[in-house]
């Protein structure tokens, strides 16, 4: 039965969707079939970034340390560098340009400018090192490369296909970090190429965890309607919020702890802040005490990261020394939440809800959302596909669609979806089935309500003699020793069974835990053949992806050479 606030969700999303209202839909053709688009959002994200960065130009935009910059300052700054990229570099529309750099204001303004001059923006993964940079530039032919010192230094002697790269720098003002696009001529005045909304606008790498990246890449349309989606949810609760008579901020602020070159930041954190007037504040890398001072000095109202980052906010011994109270909502991406740590947030910031969202690189972040009591109603659900414009449904291997309740590959179909696979067709034709359905590789089912449940990777179960066994379900069960601070569940090569589990885990400060222990510890929790064979307790983090996902791929492969090695 729905909620309370799912009744009073869909009660104003219904209104706002009326006709002629600001979530009124029309409908285009997409993959053979019909597909719902908010009528009122802007053609392409070059008319996104001119209109909104107009409406909110006096407010506060970027902080990035020293650097404070207004929505105003940063358009004017982008649209100068754009005339750069045109006149000076000849810089053509449907050009691939990258950025390969670390956090900051001139890497965001460096990514409106190639977007603004009709290039596409290719978000290299700044924790790449040279060879992996090199492959991603050369996969889509980049024909040119924003860097700085540092990941410039990476990519030098490797072949890299011709692209040229020029040199950025950070913690300085735009007009002096990114002076060199300005060297050879073009400014604000320079006229722009006419950019369509089925032009090719961004190319975003896939995480590399069941293999080798790819580029997956959208048009103008997709990445807009995707960042508008997500403005729907959020006019939604700001008209709850306002309705209830709760006390809202002046203007919204979040912080910005995640890599600007994942789906997580560049759709729903960053492009979505251009749309609501949302100040943004960088952290040049993960602290949790750093975190927290900041979300007192600059009263962030909004927590988005790994689901740990949000958890070793609530866990943290200092937690006391910082009024956090501003932060109403410490929102979680990219990874399954342990049930335990919704109730600990939920606990230890009682001012607070955590929150959840589903998506991918290749639906532009849009998919599910579970939220304040609904999300503590539900935690281990992702929440129901998200209004007005995602689609969802568990299909079988064939693509067809199954009954309510029934397991299968979770599949995703809006507008906002990707186009594909830069210059792999076959990889791009395996990731939809029929209708335009994206596969996303995760099997799930939907209860009653329409929420969704994942169970696992399709890739990543463990099937242990026959039976089944969700790395998720141990890895979580797992995580309700207190002592724990990170772990990880993959399959191990076995002669009897085939495959059974292992886990590897990393230690809180100061504690410890016996292989033994953990057993007898989830022996409790789990059937039998569930519980972990092989333990590897670590003193190091674990390793992670450029999205802070754990690495799993490369953890069942190392462990697995170690297991084979004592054998």
């Amino acid at each position: 039965m729905p909620s309370p606030l799912d009744m009073a969700i869909n009660a104003v999303q219904t209104r706002l969707m009326a006709d002629n209202g600001p979530l009124s839909l029309s409908y285009v053709e997409k993959h053979g079939v019909q597909l719902p688009m908010i009528t009122q959002a802007p053609a392409t994200l070059a008319d996104f970034y001119t209109y909104f960065c107009t409406v909110h130009a006096p407010k506060p935009f970027i902080v990035d340390g020293d650097i404070r910059l207004t929505f105003g300052e940063v358009y004017a700054a982008a649209r100068a560098l754009a005339g750069g990229l045109v006149a000076g570099y000849g810089v053509q529309k449907g050009d691939r340009v990258g950025i390969a750099a670390r956090n900051s204001a001139n890497w965001m303004i460096a990514n409106m400018a190639i977007i603004l001059a009709g290039g596409v923006a290719t978000l290299l993964n700044g924790w790449w090192q040279g060879g992996e940079l090199a492959d991603g530039i050369k996969m889509v032919g980049c024909r040119y490369v924003l860097a700085d010192d540092q990941r410039a230094a990476r990519i030098e002697g490797h072949d890299i296909g011709g692209c040229e790269v020029i040199l950025f720098q950070h913690d300085c003002p735009p007009m002096q970090g990114l002076s060199t696009i300005m060297a050879k001529g073009g400014d604000g005045e320079t006229p722009m190429p006419t950019i369509g909304p089925l032009d090719n606008a961004t190319i975003l790498y896939t995480s590399g965890s069941t293999g080798q990246s790819k580029g997956a890449y959208s048009d103008h349309r997709a990445v807009v309607q995707g960042t508008m989606n997500y403005v729907a949810q959020s006019m939604v609760f700001f008209e709850l919020l306002s309705a209830s008579g709760a006390e809202l901020p002046a203007q919204s602020s979040a912080l910005v702890n995640v890599p600007l070159f994942h789906v997580t930041a560049s759709v729903p954190l960053v492009l979505q802040s251009y749309a609501i007037g949302r100040k943004l504040v960088l952290m040049p890398k993960w602290d949790a005490e750093e975190a927290m001072r900041l979300i007192e000095k600059e009263k962030i109202s909004y927590f988005v990261g790994v689901p740990l980052m949000s958890f070793e906010i609530a866990a943290h011994p200092n937690k006391h020394k910082y009024d956090l109270t501003s932060c109403t909502a410490f929102a979680a991406g990219g990874a399954p939440r342990p049930v335990e740590h919704v109730k600990k947030i939920r606990k230890e910031m009682d001012h607070a809800f955590p929150l959840l969202g589903y998506g991918l690189t290749e639906t532009n972040a849009v998919g599910c959302g579970n939220f304040t009591e609904n999300y503590l109603a539900k935690p281990d659900s992702t929440g129901p596909a998200s209004r007005p414009l995602v689609e969802l449904e568990m299909l079988d291997d064939d693509g067809n669609i199954l009954p309510q309740g029934s397991r299968g590959e979770v599949c995703i179909r809006s507008v906002a979806n990707f186009n594909g696979y830069w210059n792999n067709p076959e990889a791009t034709e395996a990731a939809f089935a029929k209708g335009g359905w994206f596969r996303t590789g995760d099997i799930g089912y939907l209860d009653e309500d329409g929420y969704l449940y994942i169970v696992d990777r399709k890739k990543d179960i463990i099937i242990r003699g026959g039976e089944n066994i969700s790395c998720p379900e141990v890895e979580a069960a797992a995580y309700e020793h207190e002592d724990i601070a990170e772990l990880s569940v993959f399959g191990i090569a076995d002669e009897r069974y085939g495959e059974v589990p292992g886990i590897v885990y990393h230690m809180k400060d100061g504690k410890s835990l016996a292989p033994g222990d953990l057993k007898a510890f989830l022996l409790t929790r789990l059937a039998p053949f569930k519980v972990p064979v092989h333990y590897w307790p670590v003193a190091e983090e674990l390793p992670r992806l450029g999205t802070q996902k754990i690495d799993r791929v490369t953890l069942r492969r190392d462990y697995n050479n170690m297991a084979a090695n004592s054998a």
